[in-house]
C-alpha cells in the first residue's frame, strides 16, 4: 500500500505542528512542576521553622529518634501488625498491673481497717487507738 504525502496514514499533516504543540504543553508541566517544587520547599521549611527541629534534636537526641522510629514504624504499615498487637497487649498488662494494685493495696488495707475496728468494738475495746495499743503499734 503506498501513502501520498498529502495524505499521510495517521490522518495528520507531516511537519512540526503536532511538535511545537507537544514542546509547547512540555514546557508548560515543566513550568507547573517547578511551581509546586518551589511551594512544597518553601512549605517543608516553614513546617521546619514553626515546629524548631534542630532545636529539638540538639535538647533531645534520643527522644527524637525515637519520635522518627515511631513514625516510621507507623508510616511503614507497622501499626496493624501482630508485633504491634503483641505490644499492645503487653503494654495494657503492665499499665493495668501499676494502676490496679495500688487500689487493691488500698482497699485491702481499709478492709482489714474496718475489720478490727469490728473486732476492737466487739470486745469492747472501743476506738481504733486502742487497738493499736493492744497491738503494740503506738504507746
Amino acid at each position: 500500500m503506498e501513502t501520498r504525502s498529502d495524505n499521510p496514514p495517521n490522518g495528520r499533516a507531516p511537519g512540526g505542528d503536532a511538535t511545537k504543540k507537544l514542546g509547547k504543553k512540555m514546557e508548560k508541566v515543566g513550568q507547573t512542576a517547578e511551581t509546586v517544587w518551589e511551594r512544597t520547599r518553601d512549605s517543608v521549611s516553614d513546617i521546619g521553622t514553626s515546629l524548631d527541629i534542630k532545636g529539638r534534636v540538639h535538647r533531645n537526641p534520643y527522644g527524637t529518634v525515637a519520635a522518627a522510629i515511631g513514625i516510621g514504624y507507623v508510616l511503614g504499615g507497622g501499626l496493624f501488625t501482630p508485633l504491634t498487637s503483641r505490644i499492645v497487649r503487653f503494654g495494657v498488662r503492665i499499665g493495668l498491673r501499676l494502676a490496679v494494685l495500688p487500689l487493691l493495696k488500698q482497699e485491702m488495707a481499709e478492709l482489714i481497717e474496718t475489720i478490727e475496728d469490728e473486732d476492737g468494738k466487739s470486745k469492747g475495746q472501743g476506738t481504733k487507738a486502742n487497738v493499736k495499743r493492744t497491738r503494740g503499734d503506738e504507746p
